[in-house]
């Protein structure tokens, strides 16, 4: 059974919101809309629970009870422990506090490898090493086609690297890297795997055990939910890194790389986006006795697959057209519906601006992709437009996408 995008787009309150009607929202890159069950937590945790959790009192014996719901619920899909998630402010966040903790394990002259194909979350807090003697080295991209290739990393792994930092699938170029083999010779080498989901994750979290990843991190405000960041840390690392929270937390898992203490209400409305997971499983399956992390396969299937029928008439579009210079892959089988082009003699803002007019929302400008808009050779002021959609976006409203890029192109 294929998609049934009507029972989709029947659960984000955002397609029935009257302020929103004639708008077709493509930068869901930069964040998602939030389904009804995500919404509906969050204001019950709010109405009813809103205290400090985990005192004996009903509304806090309730609220704690739904906290630890969320870690186990988000462990199961993502195939891993409660004890191995963290939840905190963002990925951004979660990265940086990781990369602190790291700061104290290392000694002058170890390595660290970033990429110059990553959002600056995940090259930034590495790069601020250096200031404690570290030295980071940079994983480019081949400048033909902006992939990162293996014998790249393979020339900079050495008995000096201590992590890899890189990206599940790049926030411009959309292509989806090899994780499990990046993964495999990281840990050749004797380095921690690090990898950035977030991405990935919109388009169906992952089974993150198979990954190999080490640390493996998302936005849940990209995969329908909460302005959170999951953060998985494999267990026995967890550990192993100093904590970076209260000295009388520091025997409690959850809190160990979380400083600034959990958003409570924000934490239980991951219950809401685990709902709607399991509803849109539950809407195309039958078998209920499969596993959570099984559940999710099954989802993420579903998403790629509508996905791709929807993508390749704008790759095909965009290919086609004499004046537009595609960044990425030009099939959809290889890639997430996240699709970045420039227009000969056009700016990219200006282009942005004309499709707002027509209400479309695409972006533009280089989405903290810094170092990838570089080394494409463009100007970081305008970078490039970013047309990015998920499993909920129509046919209607991409094809619309492409009749006004038609009318505005020529």
């Amino acid at each position: 059974m294929p998609l049934d995008l009507d029972f989709v787009r029947s659960q984000f309150p955002a397609f029935s919101e009257p302020s929103l009607q004639g708008f077709a929202h493509f930068e869901n890159a930069g964040g998602s809309y939030a389904c009804g069950q995500a919404i509906e937590s969050l204001e019950r945790f709010y109405r009813q629970t809103k205290v400090q959790p985990y005192h004996h009192f009903a509304p806090s014996r309730l609220g704690g009870e739904q906290m630890d719901r969320a870690y186990e619920r988000m462990a199961a899909w993502l195939g891993v422990g409660a004890d191995e998630v963290h939840f905190g402010p963002s990925t951004s966040a979660n990265t940086y506090v990781l990369a602190q903790a790291l700061r104290q394990e290392l000694a002058p002259g170890d390595e660290v490898i970033v990429t110059n194909q990553d959002h600056e979350a995940n090259v930034g807090a590495w790069s601020r090493l250096e200031d404690s003697g570290i030295t980071v080295r940079e994983w480019r991209v081949d400048p033909d086609d902006c992939e990162l290739r293996l014998p790249g990393l393979e020339a900079l792994l050495s008995e000096r690297t201590r992590a890899v930092a890189f990206t599940h699938c790049s926030n411009i170029v959309g292509s989806i890297n090899p994780v499990r083999e990046i993964c495999d010779l990281v840990h050749e080498a004797g380095a921690l795997a690090i990898v950035d989901g977030v991405s990935f994750c919109p388009h169906g979290m992952p089974d993150v055990a198979a990954t190999g990843a080490d640390v493996y991190m998302f936005s849940l405000y990209k995969v329908y939910g909460p302005h959170l960041g999951v953060m998985f840390l494999r267990r026995g690392l967890n550990e192993e890194l100093p904590y970076q929270g209260h000295f009388f937390n520091a025997g409690k898992p959850r809190y160990r790389f979380t400083p600034a203490g959990p958003d409570h209400a924000q934490i239980a409305a991951v219950n809401g986006v685990m709902d709607y997971m399991d509803a849109l499983y539950a809407h195309h399956r039958p078998d209920r006795s499969v596993t959570a992390a099984e559940r999710a396969g099954v989802v993420r299937d579903l998403m790629r697959e509508q996905e791709s029928l929807l993508l390749q008439p704008l790759l095909d579009y965009l290919t086609g057209h004499p004046a537009v210079d595609l960044i990425g892959r030009t099939r959809a089988e290889a890639r997430a519906p996240t699709v970045a082009f420039t227009v000969r003699d056009r700016s990219s803002d200006g282009l942005a601006r004309r499709l707002a007019a027509e209400g479309l929302g695409v972006g533009a400008g280089d989405f903290y992709a810094y170092r990838l808009v570089e080394a494409l050779g463009l100007d970081n002021a305008d970078g490039v437009v970013r047309a990015s959609f998920v499993h909920y976006t129509s046919p209607a409203e991409v094809h619309r996408l492409i009749g006004a890029l038609d009318a505005l192109l020529g």
